[in-house]
């Protein structure tokens, strides 16, 4: 038998929508970790829509104690998971339903639904979650207005939140009280929150553009308060964004804000009541790294603007995830770039999100797990949580964005809103928005071509080829699409995708772009040509000299380009394209060259991958006067092992990693000097600010600093290692602390691991810092195959628990997602502790487990002996007879033929 029952496939094409709207919940909650009471009282209708059928309420592990309809006992029956009321008054008055349950939280690990995390009350209802609190109509279409009755210990649960305004509260019999709450919005079941415990509360009082006050609240438990203004200060601005970008303004009298250390995901957007990872809220200079403060400001960013895009409107049904979350990081990203308000600034996060959808997200596009950033079809909706979904989503919102320009797509937004607020609607619904408001853009022009965003599986691929005519001084560019079959598309029909681009001399400089069909006032440095058929030509006039081709500028849509540049052009580009992304991207095409060729070649890796030329335009870009650091910092990054594999169609994971360990040693010694002098330069940001210059400044110092610390590993120098250690134990903030750990760690030197017991007892306290302490062991490059070792001995470590997502991730996904060169031993040893952290993972929390099984999506490319051994882990997980239907979605689809 299947722990959860046979799975069965969802498909959207099967949407109906619901025989019953609920109208009104009033939910009263008595709350016992042992044995919670949940009197949940129901205004339900008939939806006259839909042919007449009995109530079908969801559930999930619940007691049910008492059914009544319009205040007298009912009959009803059980199938499955689900409570059916056949026999419910007919016509169209509303029906008054009364059911009482109860669900034990403190057994509840796996996170969803009510569950108790350190002696403290929350909730995780997205995406059926709610269904393990109360009976329910558990799909986000059914939308109602909430009250909501807490009641409790006051002394062991002195706070009690839940959605909305608080609108009365006071003490009852026997040492305990009560909170009642008010939403005055409609909204879905997955919206719904609760917390109760010992929380403080950092308190903001803020007056919005229309003359409004506000009561922002950050909640955590005592003792981090301190670590709590920077998340306020991101939710100030926030707030003060949305207004400004898109006219949204803050619609409760107060939005909170609670963090937990126990919690599947990033944060969650209930209406009004946001639950965080711990991860996303709490920061300082001692115990949170730039990145940390950057990733706590884009979360509650993320978070706060799904109060309108996800809350106000929400989905249709949970394939339509992308609406809101590709929408909503696409707004987060925009957040950020503003944020960081320099074009440099701007470029590196840019770059650092096109890192991310071209590392992970392009692999699912190619694997086992591919689906739509609209899905057709799944087992288990939370596996579809993915990078498709959010980050590939985003990026089909830009193309929209950018096809009708800043002001059309503001405009695209508030037609959207006036059209939808208050409903549950589809991405077509979103996308009709845009054109409708912009009729004469390119989007409304091609939109029903451009919807197979939505509907197509799989990453496209631009190849371009570009002739130049010397004498008629023309050049003719063709660019063409293509997109691989994915599992149900065998076949793919052309996408829209804009391509920016521009064209360079041989200097460098920029030339002016003149299309045939163009007077030459109309000439500009840089053109959005639209793809929209398998083959186009765009011919270019007035073109003086042989180009350098700048394409996909600002990397303009999320495909594959294949251009056949020499090494010369891409070395102009390195040295002078305008376009920042460009720039970068040249050169990690040149990284990507010299690797992928070590890696196919018979012969034994070489000491020095890289040629001369590289190493001396790299020397150029590290000393630059003006580049930024942060931006120096990302240039001189080579590509990850990951994104190797991916150029490959057979992987062998150690030859690539021994390539890409080749490359980094050649470069720390080449440019020893250069680092010494980077490390002197940037090495000192004064007072602590988390900013993007500071931030960039530290980051191109702790690159220095590991890579000294590689060149003194060859060459015996004990000197930057003393240094190091050093700068470890004197930093005044967290950043050039575990910068200089990192160093030490990653290059192996002795003074590791007394730097690693001085960081644990520094911060055993401290559980954000001590993730990063696990996740840095299990991370760092394998020498001899100690790593597995290591990471078993950390798991027998008393900070180290299975059940808290954080942790498992810090230690198991750092190895088995993160450390392809550990990971993928010729022994199969990490394919078989992957394989018994996934089982035992499952029977804690199978949707943690589930993530972790996508470990190995890609293990069909693997060479042998991996790809029979990893075969194998996946085969001895799915033949488990009662996987969760989390794991075996995964698994299943891993291994299909």
């Amino acid at each position: 038998m299947l722990r959860e029952g046979q799975a069965s496939t969802i498909y959207r094409a099967d949407y109906q929508a619901p025989a019953w709207w609920i109208e009104t919940v009033d939910l009263t909650f008595d709350l016992d970790p042992a044995k919670t009471r949940v009197l949940n009282k129901m205004r339900i209708r008939r939806n006259p829509d839909v042919p007449a059928q009995a109530l079908r309420l969801d559930g999930d592990e619940l007691n049910l104690a008492r059914v009544m309809v319009n205040g007298g006992g009912t009959s009803f029956k059980m199938d499955g998971s689900q409570l059916v009321l056949e026999n419910l008054p007919e016509g169209d008055d509303p029906v008054e339903l009364e059911i009482f349950t109860t669900c034990a939280p403190e057994k509840n690990t796996k996170l969803m639904g009510l569950y108790v995390s350190e002696g403290t009350f929350f909730t995780q209802c997205e995406s059926e979650g709610f269904r393990r609190i109360t009976y329910f109509l558990d799909r986000p279409d059914v939308m109602a207005m909430y009250s909501v009755t807490l009641r409790a210990n006051k002394q062991a649960y002195p706070v009690l939140l839940s959605n909305g305004n608080l609108v009365e509260a006071g003490d009852l019999e026997d040492g305990r009280h009560f909170a009642k709450w008010i939403d005055p919005h409609k909204k879905p079941s997955y919206l719904f929150a609760l917390v109760a415990g010992k929380l403080v509360a950092r308190e903001q009082k803020i007056k919005s553009r229309a003359g409004k006050d506000h009561l922002l609240q950050v909640f955590v438990r005592p003792g981090d308060l301190e670590k709590t203004e920077h998340a306020m200060n991101a939710l100030m601005h926030s707030v003060a964004w949305d207004e400004a970008r898109f006219g949204l303004s803050l619609d409760l009298d107060r939005f909170m804000i609670v963090a937990t250390s126990d919690f599947n995901m990033g944060a969650m957007e209930n209406k009004g009541l946001n639950i965080f990872n711990t991860k996303y809220v709490l920061a300082s200079q001692s115990t949170a790294t730039d990145v940390d403060f950057a990733n706590v400001e884009s979360v509650v960013g993320h978070e706060y603007f799904h109060n309108w895009t996800g809350n106000r409107i929400t989905c249709r049904d949970w394939f339509q995830l992308s609406l809101k979350e590709g929408l909503t990081v696409f707004r987060d990203q925009e957040f950020s770039m503003d944020m960081a308000g320099t074009p440099s600034a701007r470029a590196v996060k840019r770059i650092e999100d096109v890192r991310v959808l071209r590392t992970v997200q392009f692999p699912e596009d190619a694997g086992p797990m591919a689906h739509p950033v609209r899905p057709d079809s799944y087992i288990e909706i939370n596996n579809f949580y993915t990078v498709t979904i959010y980050e590939k989503g985003a990026e089909v919102v830009r193309m929209q964005h950018n096809l009708v320009g800043r002001e059309g797509f503001a405009k695209g937004m508030e037609l959207y809103f006036a059209r939808h607020d208050g409903q549950a609607v589809t991405c077509d619904d979103f996308v009709q928005a845009m054109a409708d408001a912009n009729p004469a853009s390119p989007l409304a022009q091609h939109l029903e071509q451009f919807k197979h965003w939505y509907s197509q599986a799989g990453t496209p691929t631009v190849k371009a080829v570009g002739q130049y005519d010397a004498t008629a001084q023309t050049y003719t560019l063709t660019l063409s699409q293509s997109c691989a079959p994915t599992a149900g598309q065998a076949e793919k029909l052309p996408f829209v995708i804009p391509v920016e681009m521009g064209l360079l001399g041989q200097d460098g400089s920029a030339l002016p772009l003149q299309l045939q069909t163009e007077s030459e006032s109309e000439s500009t440095f840089s053109k959005t040509l639209v793809l929209t058929e398998s083959e186009q030509t765009w011919v270019f006039t007035n073109v003086t000299q042989q180009p350098v081709p700048s394409l996909l500028r600002g990397f303009s849509a999320p495909v594959v380009l294949q251009y056949d540049f020499s090494d010369a052009e891409l070395l102009v580009q390195l040295a002078n394209d305008s376009d920042s992304f460009n720039r970068w991207e040249a050169g990690q095409r040149l990284a990507l060259r010299y690797a992928l060729q070590a890696v196919t070649s018979q012969e034994a890796v070489p000491a020095n991958v890289l040629p001369e030329a590289f190493i001396h335009a790299l020397r150029d870009v590290l000393r630059h006067s003006t580049l930024d650091a942060a931006y120096k910092d990302l240039v001189l990054a080579l590509p990850s092992e990951a994104y190797m594999a991916e150029q490959l169609d057979m992987v062998d994971p150690q030859r690539i990693h021994a390539v890409r360990e080749s490359m980094r040693q050649q470069l720390a010694t080449a440019l020893q000097t250069d680092w010494a002098w980077a490390f002197d330069t940037y090495g000192d940001t004064g007072a602590y600010r988390p900013d993007p210059v500071s931030s960039g400044k530290r980051a191109l110092a702790g690159t220095a600093l590991l890579m000294l610390c590689l060149a003194a590993r060859t060459s015996g120098d004990t000197v930057w290692p003393g240094k190091a250690y050093q700068r470890f134990k004197d930093a005044g903030n967290m950043t050039d602390r575990f910068n200089a750990l990192s160093a030490l760690v990653h290059s192996g030197a002795e003074l590791a691991q007394p730097a690693l017991e001085r960081f644990h007892a520094m911060f055993q306290a401290e559980p954000l810092v001590i993730d990063k302490w696990f996740s840095l062991q299990a991370g760092t490059c394998d020498r001899g195959g100690n790593v597995l070792p290591s990471i078993k001995q950390l798991m027998k470590h008393p900070d180290f628990s299975l059940k808290n997502p954080n942790r498992a991730r810090s230690l198991i996904f750092s190895y088995c997602s993160a450390n392809p060169g550990a990971f993928h031993r010729t022994d199969a040893a990490g394919y078989v502790f992957w394989s018994e952290r996934v089982l035992e993972l499952d029977a804690i929390n199978p949707q943690v487990a589930a993530r972790l099984a996508r470990a190995l999506d890609r293990w069909s490319k693997l060479v042998e002996p991996y790809r029979t051994a990893a075969r194998e882990a996946i085969a001895r997980v799915a033949a488990k007879p009662d996987l969760s239907n989390d794991v075996r979605e995964v698994v299943t689809r891993a291994i299909a033929d």
